[in-house]
């Protein structure tokens, strides 16, 4: 009984084709969009995530504020090299600590020259931060305490040496001249748009000394010893540096401690709002989809009237005349999801393709959406399917 329905049903689309195929064009591209909308999303979320990791394993950033005094704010004080020695030392959670001064410079290697930035601090700099050397090594201990060395970014040796090998070259650095000692393997731009190859690496020491002629220390970086003990370790370092810095009780702090756990988050938390967003709104087109199929499915049920008439009138009953105008409405709308879910596929690839994300099936998206593009065939087809089925046999042998 089924299945000599579908039979009828495929037989009666195929005998109008174009009709047939501009009916589920609207399913087609509703399904289409929803999937390749949230594919996106998400890779949009995955890149995001990532590029945070790649910032640094279990990462605390940790930096001077500004302080409150009446109606005005200063600049609070900056840290000084000790603070990270005690936070490495005193906070139980925290495996390194980096801490780092940042300046622009130019750098000039022979005949060409880089306008980038300058970052001083420690070989903990590497682990802390998630870089590799690719070329040369880390700082020794003796290059630690304020020699003129410096390990490049990718992007820097790649605008002033190109494809050559500068280890053991000398270059400019503002004012200062120092040795390469070591190149610094790509990590490409991060989700914001930023080089994080384009800068040098020079000790500490070195740093202040020669460059910045201060003890300050603008930023520590701090890697917590498992995800888990990040938290633990921001209010650690919180009460740590609240004492070392003679913040009074009461008082808010004169630093910012921030967990890139949590920015990840909530990053994650907004992409994946936006992402439901977007696949709510590409939705929307399911249900105009779905209008035209009940449309169509009634001028449908008009022009085979008489048709319906002889069925009734021979013996059919009005639930075999429902179910075959409702399977057709069903086998369009699931024609078109099953073409609607290749257009979404080859789109989002060619999208995340274009836009470098990374490219994921969603099977949970696929099949919500092809369930979908189902239920509004049963949901739009069900209203022509039963006015058919309710025709008066003798009313509908008298239809021209």
């Amino acid at each position: 009984m089924l299945w000599s329905t579908i039979i009828m049903a495929i037989r009666e689309i195929r005998r109008n084709k174009l009709r047939s195929v501009l009916t589920t064009l609207g399913i087609v591209i509703g399904v289409g969009s929803v999937i390749a909308l949230v594919t996106l999303g998400r890779g949009v979320t995955t890149k995001v995530t990532s590029d945070i990791q790649k910032m640094g394993t279990n990462l605390l950033i940790i930096v001077p504020g500004s302080e409150r005094r009446g109606p005005t704010a200063t600049a609070a004080q900056p840290f000084k090299f000790e603070d990270a020695r005690a936070i490495e030392a005193e906070v139980s959670a925290i495996d390194k600590v980096a801490p780092s001064i940042n300046r622009g410079a130019l750098i000039v290697a022979g005949n060409r020259n880089w306008s980038s930035a300058v970052t001083g601090s420690t070989n903990a700099f590497f682990e802390v931060r998630g870089y590799e050397i690719e070329l040369g090594h880390p700082f020794t201990e003796a290059q630690l305490q304020g020699l003129p060395v410096c390990i490049l970014g990718a992007t820097v040796r790649n605008e002033l040496y190109g494809p050559q090998n500068p280890v053991g070259s000398s270059i400019r650095v503002g004012q200062v001249s120092c040795t390469v000692v070591g190149i610094m393997a790509a990590k490409g731009q991060n989700t914001f748009g930023n080089d994080q190859d384009d800068f040098v690496l020079m000790p500490l020491q070195t740093m202040q000394r020669r460059i910045t002629g201060s003890t300050d220390v603008g930023v520590m970086f701090a890697s917590a010893r498992s995800n888990r003990l990040t938290t633990k370790a921001k209010s650690q370092i919180e009460m740590l540096m609240r004492e070392r810095r003679h913040v009074p009780p009461g008082r808010p702090n004169d630093f910012t401690v921030q967990d890139m756990k949590e920015i990840s988050n909530t990053l994650g938390n907004v992409t994946g709002v936006m992402t439901a967003l977007l696949g709510a709104i590409a939705s929307v087109s399911l249900i105009v989809g779905g209008i035209g199929i009940m449309n169509i499915m009634l001028v449908s049920v008009t022009e085979r009237t008489r048709e319906i008439g002889i069925r009734l009138s021979i013996g059919a009953r009005a639930r075999e005349v429902l179910l075959q105008f409702l399977v057709e409405a069903v086998t369009l709308s699931t024609l078109g999801g099953i073409l609607g879910i290749a257009f979404g596929l080859g789109a989002s690839l060619a999208a995340t393709h274009f836009l470098n994300l990374p490219f994921g099936v969603q099977p949970d998206i696929i099949l919500i959406a092809f369930g979908f593009s189902g239920a509004v065939g049963v949901a739009f087809g069900f209203f022509p399917a039963r006015k058919a089925s309710r025709l008066n046999p003798i009313e509908a042998l008298r239809h021209e």
